[in-house]
């Protein structure tokens, strides 16, 4: 068994989807039971246990590599964020483990968050590994009001005689069809530890002297592919609109599109008309005008991130805004709005919000179409909101492992 990666919060598998496309395999911690049966159905090793509960001894003289993306939800800004109160009592956990001294259950009864203490878990195993010369490596993610804790973990790794780098990255830099800031902490007992280059940018790069810039930020549409001229593009026909007929909905109902695919009304794009009430390739503002298209151009849509005031809200053209879910608040939709600033929106049917599904949500994590999503709606979307995006895993691990990385073996909307 030796040469074990240690996943701890494993979730639904991002780090372990990515280890297995570099040909390595894990043993995830994981506590929550759909995301251990999502594993399961995944094909990846799973201990379904409580990180904080479970032994460290298993694993001394066995693990070459430790995995921690521990519980963002005390930090995360779609949170109370207790964690940044509680932050004082994790940083003394981490001194008191990386010191072998076990005073957890003191800190944790003085927690605003019982949560907050998980992102000090992760040392107690690195103390216990360290003392046979393990792991060779660590990767660490968490949401960026964490790096001060990750700077205190590096401070420890390199009095270990690891070489540590700590910051911030933007997944969609990597190719990543979403906007996801994270604190990163990336070790290596056997190599110089540094951040991954960019491949991605905002604005693609000109081909320089020094080879080919990096390409623009991955879209949601090309990700899903929509608009793509190899596949179908789903679309919902509404009432009122060329080729729309009556409005397959009651009034008030939500909508999704494997409700309208169960209704008859997911079709695909045909050569002639497309009922426009669906993101498509004509709605990009570069697109080139197809006359043969009819009424294709009548509306622009955008990923809504929740439905308060304050919601981010992109266009389809554009990576999306971090994904989290959790709670009624939270939901995702696609909402559409004339195209055109000075159309008549009294002759427009204007198409109701839809719902993202867990499909697309896992698509836009750059997890596969056909990923094996565990439990009902909301505790799939739970597993993909917590998530690390299998790409940008990928992205952190390859030098790690000094294995090359093939961005073509994720694959994404099937």
């Amino acid at each position: 068994m030796r040469g074990v990666v240690l996943d701890l919060f494993a979730g639904p598998g991002g780090w372990s989807r990515a280890l297995s496309l570099l040909g390595v395999r894990d043993v995830g911690l994981e506590r929550d039971e759909w995301a251990c049966q999502t594993r399961v159905r995944a094909g990846q090793l799973t201990v379904r246990a409580d990180v904080a509960m479970y032994p460290t001894w298993p694993f001394v003289g066995r693990t070459r590599g430790v995995i921690a993306s521990p519980p963002c939800q005390a930090w995360s800004m779609a949170g109370h964020r207790l964690g940044l109160v509680d932050q004082p009592l994790v940083h003394t956990a981490v001194a008191d483990l990386a010191a072998g001294r076990d005073t957890r259950e003191r800190l944790l009864a003085a927690c605003r968050d019982e949560r907050s203490l998980l992102a000090a878990e992760p040392m107690r195993y690195l103390h216990a590994l360290n003392t046979v010369g393990e792991p060779e490596w660590v990767a660490m993610e968490e949401v960026p009001d964490v790096l001060p804790l990750w700077k205190q973990y590096a401070a420890v790794l390199r009095s270990w005689g690891f070489s540590v780098w700590t910051g911030i990255i933007q997944a969609a830099d990597y190719g990543v069809p979403q906007t996801r800031r994270r604190a990163i902490l990336l070790a290596s007992r056997v190599r110089t530890a540094v951040p991954p280059a960019p491949t991605h940018a905002r604005v693609a790069e000109p081909e320089s002297l020094f080879g080919p810039g990096r390409a623009r930020w991955v879209s949601m549409s090309e990700a899903l592919g929509w608009g793509a001229t190899d596949r179908p593009v789903p679309t919902v026909c509404a009432g009122g609109g060329p080729g729309g007929g009556p409005e397959p909905f009651p009034s008030g109902s939500r909508k999704t599109l494997s409700d309208a695919r169960d209704r008859g009304t997911w079709t695909p794009r045909p050569n002639g008309t497309v009922p426009a009430s669906r993101p498509a390739a004509a709605d990009r503002p570069d697109a080139p005008a197809n006359p043969s298209v009819a009424g294709a151009d009548r509306w622009s849509w955008s990923l809504r991130s929740n439905n308060q005031a304050h919601a981010t809200v992109r266009s389809i053209e554009e990576p999306a805004g971090t994904l989290f879910f959790g709670h009624r608040a939270n939901e995702c939709t696609w909402v559409a709005e004339p195209a055109h600033p000075h159309v008549d929106e009294q002759e427009l049917v204007v198409p109701e919000p839809i719902r993202i599904t867990a499909r697309e949500a896992g698509v836009l994590q750059t997890f596969p179409a056909d990923y094996p999503w565990a439990g009902n709606k909301g505790q799939q979307f739970s597993q993909i909101g917590n998530a690390v995006p299998p790409l940008l895993a990928g992205h952190l691990l390859a030098p790690h492992l000094g294995i090359p990385l093939d961005p073509d073996d994720f694959t994404l909307a099937a």
